[in-house]
C-alpha cells in the first residue's frame, strides 16, 4: 500500500510540474504581448494631437483638408 501511495504522489508531482511549465510559458507569452501592445499604444498616442506626446505636432484644426 505505501508503494501505491508513493506512485500516486509521484504522478501528482509530475502533473503539477507540467502544469507549472505550461503556466510559466503562458505568462511569458502574455508578457511579450503586453510589451508589444504598450509600444503600439505609445506609437498611436504620439500620433494623436490631443495627447502630450502629439501636442507638438499641432491640432487637426490647424491642417487644411486635402481638397484645398
Amino acid at each position: 500500500m505505501p508503494e501505491q501511495r508513493l506512485i500516486d504522489l509521484e504522478m501528482r508531482l509530475s502533473y503539477q510540474e507540467a502544469a507549472l511549465e505550461t503556466l510559466s510559458s503562458e505568462i511569458a507569452r502574455q508578457s511579450r504581448l503586453i510589451e508589444q501592445l504598450q509600444l503600439t499604444m505609445k506609437r498611436i498616442a504620439e500620433r494623436m494631437p490631443d495627447s502630450p506626446e502629439g501636442a507638438a505636432r499641432g491640432s487637426l484644426s490647424d491642417e487644411l483638408p486635402p481638397h484645398y
